[in-house]
């Protein structure tokens, strides 16, 4: 039974493989000092966003109720609940315990949506949805941005249906979690009569396609956010970002079930994945090589779509090498990056003089509109290096330099790593994926 459940377990490892199979070639982006550094500030922040049980962070939404430890977005004022969306792209830094691992694996499973509703607001809440986030003084699920309110959550400003991401990432946290304890045991556990691995098949069905389809989909009338990272911009038609979360989940939900010895039901889940792998470029892809963030509105093209479906394996060949040398054209001409930061859309390819984005609720050049983001800048890194490696490591310099300078640990004048930051603007201080997703990448040496 050992030797099955090893057999097993190491299929689940192969998994993990098709996210990246050649990122051992670029084990070198950083020099030992500036990977040193980078890993003491992710330590640092990681623990900056940590709310400890009882904990108080904010008069305004109390102290940490809920048993366990907690991961918000970031440290200082930034973001007072638990973001299922942040902690989960955190999970892979390394700087999270399973005992940590497994209470907000459980918080997320227990607030999961067990009965449909629909919001004071007038959104819908499907069965089996994700929380956007989670209230830490009462653990009640906050299943749409923009507000802390249970009651009035939703609306058509933030979507009619709950946001797509968190339900691909949920599964994202159980996966991470089985793989570090190497036990299934938690996947047959039920948290209120439901098993954990049933649980996550729930989610997995709840953002919705077309009727034969397989990729994301939403409409004008059941609009839901397609990625947390822009729940301020207006996207409709097929996603992509949405879609490549759940090529991830696809194969993660696929070793889940081997863990199990469910090979059937592990087979649908990797061949809906290779659907996936196969479509996304044929759906998405412009004469240049970059992938459009829809086929509606806000079709345009989309560099954090685009250096994420590279980074995962998901470009190939020909396409793969026009990609990469598109997005190492717009980092030197100046339309892709700003000290390293990454923006959402080329400067060059703006909807109009007024916004970046068809659709926003935030100004031009602000926020998710406009301004430049550490998140993604680890992805870009890696897809510049496949044609142009010196300057892959020009951009990662750039973007430690940045770090450097600002560093939140010189004092209360000080904020890097930010959320984001434009020309007059700096957003949250001391945030978390800024330094955790691009370590994740950088880290692979």
């Amino acid at each position: 039974m050992r030797i099955v459940r090893i057999l097993i377990f190491l299929n689940l490892f192969f998994v993990c493989a098709l996210r990246g199979q050649e990122k051992n070639k670029f084990n070198n982006l950083l020099s030992d000092s500036d990977l040193d550094f980078l890993k003491t500030l992710t330590k640092e922040v990681m623990e900056s966003s940590r709310i400890y049980p009882g904990q108080k962070i904010s008069e305004v939404y109390g102290s940490n109720n809920t048993g366990g430890m907690l991961i918000r977005p970031g440290g200082r004022d930034c973001y007072p609940s638990f973001w299922i969306r942040d902690y989960a792209m955190s999970l892979e830094s390394g700087f999270i315990t399973t005992k940590e691992q497994e209470h907000m694996l459980l918080l997320t499973a227990s607030t999961q949506c067990d009965q449909t509703w629909i919001s004071n607001s007038g959104s819908i809440i499907p069965l089996g949805a994700i929380a956007d986030h989670i209230r830490i003084d009462d653990g009640k699920p906050i299943f749409f941005p923009g507000t802390y309110d249970y009651n009035t959550q939703g609306g058509k400003q933030w979507g009619m249906s709950p946001p797509f991401c968190d339900q691909f990432l949920f599964i994202h946290m159980a996966y991470c979690y089985a793989k570090n304890t190497s036990s299934p045991n938690i996947l047959i556990s039920e948290i209120n009569g439901v098993r954990l691995i049933d649980r996550l098949e729930m989610a997995y069905k709840v953002p919705p396609t077309r009727q034969d389809g397989v990729m994301v989909y939403t409409t004008d009338d059941f609009r839901g956010v397609d990625f947390g990272f822009r729940d301020a911009i207006y996207i409709t038609g097929d996603l992509c970002y949405a879609s490549l979360l759940k090529y991830i989940a696809s194969n993660e939900l696929a070793g889940l079930f081997y863990l199990i010895n469910r090979k059937d039901k592990a087979e649908v889940y990797h061949t809906i994945a290779k659907r996936l792998k196969y479509e996304i470029p044929q759906f998405f892809s412009d004469n240049r090589g970059m992938l459009l963030a829809s086929t509606g509105k806000s079709r345009q093209a989309d560099v954090w779509s685009t250096a994420l479906a590279v980074y995962l394996g998901i470009l190939e060949g020909k396409d793969l090498q026009k990609t990469c040398q598109f997005l190492r054209d717009a980092y030197k001409n100046g339309t892709l990056a700003s000290r390293g930061n990454i923006r959402h859309i080329l400067t060059c390819d703006d909807y109009d003089n007024s916004t970046a984005w068809e659709k926003s609720l935030a100004a031009k050049n602000t926020y998710q509109n406009g301004a430049y983001w550490g998140t993604p800048t680890g992805w870009v890194c890696y897809a510049i290096a496949k044609v142009d490696f010196p300057a892959a490591k020009q951009l990662a310099k750039e973007y430690i330099d940045d770090l450097r300078a600002g560093d939140y640990r010189k004092g209360p004048d000080f904020g890097a790593p930010w959320e984001c930051y434009n020309s007059g603007n700096k957003q949250n201080a001391v945030y978390l994926t800024t330094v955790t997703c691009p370590y994740t990448v950088f880290k692979q040496k």
